[in-house]
């Protein structure tokens, strides 16, 4: 009996034991994760955080304390970027942005509605031809289309840079829309089209309300890609009146040399609206793309 008693009692400590090395294991992997998030929270906004508060120094403490705060907040830093051309260049990105969001979201969701909601011939083969814009790179393309927007007068307006944003980037959100819109249920088109609703009317009323989700991740993605782009800012742009803020900033820099926190108060009001977007859209932009790729 006590033989069998202290044999039953092995297996009942050898659990315990068990389980606390699984309890500690789960706890060392949890604060392990989240170490790993901290450090990399620190790597992201340390650098944003660093930018910011370079803005409020003189370049003596840019120099000499480089990793310490300001001594004083030097609005008139931020105040000179501004009149300097900052307040130009965020009105051109502002314009040619929102022009081209527009734009690219409302044909793209147009055209994924056509390509996965509608029966057109050679449907296939038009979602091949679309697909193969994604391999069209815009820097070798530079050449071509200075001289088509030369003869069609775009070159050096606002226009050329929304066509420009607008058309390289329909092949991607075509794809990245209709990832979520092909398996919005059949049913719902069905039951609005027996309510005398026409194929507009389902587009605007039914299907574009349930891609909400995805229309958001579609806009950031396409304002992250046009307030920062620079070649054919650079390239089709030549007026000063019309540069973007990636150019302008550079063409501030060269034109204030040193002066270091002037140019760190411009970078920090050109990164702060794409920030506040994104902090706004978030939930959104993080609903649609998962869903789009787990449809």
């Amino acid at each position: 009996m006590i033989a069998l008693g202290s044999s039953m009692e092995r297996p009942a400590s050898h659990r315990g034991a068990a389980r606390a090395s699984l309890g500690v294991r789960a706890v060392a992997a949890r604060l392990l994760g989240w170490s790993l998030l901290g450090a990399f929270a620190v790597a992201v906004l340390y650098p944003v955080l660093w930018m910011v508060l370079s803005g409020f120094k003189d370049n003596q403490e840019i120099f000499n304390q480089p990793w310490a705060p300001p001594g004083e907040l030097r609005w008139e830093n931020y105040a000179r970027a501004w009149d300097l051309g900052v307040v130009r260049y965020f009105t051109n990105s502002v314009i040619v942005t929102g022009a081209s969001i527009l734009a690219t979201t409302l044909i793209s969701a147009w055209a994924a509605y056509g390509l996965c909601r509608l029966r057109l011939p050679f449907g296939n083969a038009v979602a091949l031809l679309v697909l193969g814009g994604l391999l069209l790179s815009p820097t070798v393309a530079l050449i071509p289309l200075f001289r088509l927007l030369t003869s069609i007068g775009l070159f050096d307006t606002h226009w050329a840079l929304i066509v420009l944003y607008t058309a390289f980037r329909i092949p991607f959100t075509i794809f990245l829309i209709r990832a979520y819109m092909i398996e919005l249920p059949r049913a719902v088109d069905e039951a609005a089209t027996i309510d005398g609703a026409t194929r507009t009317q389902v587009f605007w009323r039914v299907i574009l309300p349930m891609c909400r989700p995805i229309l958001v991740s579609a806009a950031l993605l396409q304002a992250l890609f046009a307030w920062n782009e620079f070649a054919f800012a650079l390239v089709f742009i030549s007026d000063e009146a019309l540069k973007t803020l990636p150019v302008g900033l550079v063409a501030m820099q060269s034109r204030l040399l040193t002066d270091w926190p002037v140019v760190l108060a411009g970078l920090t009001m050109a990164a702060l609206p794409t920030i506040l977007l994104f902090l706004v859209g978030q939930r959104q932009f993080l609903r649609g793309l998962t869903e789009g790729v787990g449809k």
